[in-house]
């Protein structure tokens, strides 16, 4: 493999790694009966139109079908990617309920 494909590989892999992260937040915000575009929009009110998160709200399965999502597992994806902004909104939510 040369070193191009290589680095095509990685970026590659990041995007599907990425891909999964957003859908781990919009699954998450499903099973908590919250809107995943709304949370994002706070967080990132500069990107209203996600395609990313769009795709991802598509992959979501209603909350009495999802298993089960830790808090603490959502906010490890979100900052694995760097996503504090949204970490943090999701904290807010969580401290809402308790």
């Amino acid at each position: 493999m040369s070193r191009k494909e290589l680095e095509e590989q990685i970026i590659r892999n990041y995007q599907q790694d990425e891909q999964m992260m957003i859908l781990v937040f919009a699954q998450w915000c499903v099973n908590h009966d919250l809107d995943p575009a709304a949370l994002y929009l706070r967080a990132y009110p500069d990107q209203a139109a996600n395609p990313s998160l769009m795709q991802a709200i598509e992959l979501t399965v209603p909350k009495n079908e999802a298993g089960e999502l830790a808090d603490g597992t959502v906010l490890n994806v979100l900052s694995l990617f760097g996503n504090e902004e949204l970490a943090f909104v999701v904290t807010e939510e969580i401290s809402k309920r308790g």
